[in-house]
């Protein structure tokens, strides 16, 4: 398989169910979808839940993707000093099937939280999924953040993360494995200001405080997650500027999670901001592979795609 496939198909008409290899979302009761692109088949959304993509396996080899809390779910959202909840899989939400096979998600504003939430999943590709989160500040909003986390099966054993410099080499950028001699949570920042963030006291609020190793800063916002007894890797990948930190556990944590740290920034009532992922699944992808592919990523961002 390539690092990037090409389309394979696109729904018609909001609310049909489409065959295999067909890159749509169908219904699946309880305000819930289910997907099978031919590549990767499985849930959004089960029993209604904003968990993100779940019971998701790789179609070519049966080999299970996710555990406990899905794949591309929102966890935690942040202002400076201040935790929304625990979760925002927690919140109230609902769901759309779009025209184009997409769903969008939407969790409205209330007396607790002065912000919309929303969040699109869309099939780029039979192993490219992209989901663009969308903010609407709804009164002042001072350095948000949204968490965006994947938890993997525990085949996905090895984590890693494009950096700028990694320690005691001189090659410049390249991909730093989350080694158990590094601590044991692991976050990458985009730059000073990032650092700065992750450090403002909003992951010292319960529950389940955590007290991050400041890591190297990221060259590009790209984490990987691979297995390699089954030759998969699963890339997470943003836009350059609406992503500011990549976080880990070491790669022996059971936890077997990825995530990326979105916006890092100020909202005035009524702004708007997005931040847009992918979640790509590839075969035995090289370093060369997965730069090549999120080169072709952000050339889809820059077409508008």
């Amino acid at each position: 398989m390539s690092a990037f496939l090409m389309l394979a198909g696109v729904m018609g008409a909001a609310g049909q169910a489409g065959p295999p290899g067909v890159l749509a979302f169908s219904p699946a009761g309880s305000n819930g979808y289910t997907f099978d692109t031919g590549v990767v088949r499985g849930k959004l959304r089960a029993d209604g839940m904003s968990k993100g993509l779940s019971s998701v396996r790789h179609v070519p080899t049966g080999l299970e993707l996710d555990r406990s809390l899905g794949l591309c779910s929102h966890y935690r959202v942040f202002t400076a000093g201040k935790r929304y909840g625990v979760a925002a899989w927690e919140w109230p939400s609902a769901a759309t099937l779009e025209r184009d096979g997409s769903v969008m998600v939407h969790w409205p504003a209330n007396s607790e939280r002065p912000f919309e939430l929303r969040a699109r999943y869309r099939w780029a590709t039979p192993n490219a999924l992209d989901v663009e989160t969308s903010v609407v500040a709804r009164g002042t909003l001072e350095k948000f953040e949204s968490f965006l986390a994947c938890y993997f099966a525990p085949a996905f054993s090895n984590s890693l993360v494009y950096v700028q410099e990694q320690p005691h080499k001189t090659e410049g950028p390249g991909f730093l494995s989350a080694e158990k001699t590094l601590g044991p949570w692991l976050a990458f920042p985009r730059d000073n200001a990032a650092t700065a963030l992750i450090r403002d006291g909003r992951w010292k609020l319960p529950p389940n405080p955590v007290d991050w190793v400041v890591m190297p800063e990221f060259a590009k916002p790209i984490g990987v997650r691979s297995a390699p007894t089954a030759g998969l890797t699963a890339v997470l990948m943003a836009a350059p500027d609406e992503c500011f930190a990549i976080c880990t556990p070491e790669e022996t944590d059971p936890h077997d999670s990825l995530y990326l740290s979105l916006f890092g920034r100020d909202l005035a009532p009524g702004e708007t901001a997005r931040a847009r992922t992918r979640l790509l699944i590839g075969d035995r992808l090289s370093a060369a592979d997965i730069m090549a592919a999120y080169e072709n990523y952000l050339r889809a961002l820059a077409a508008g795609g």
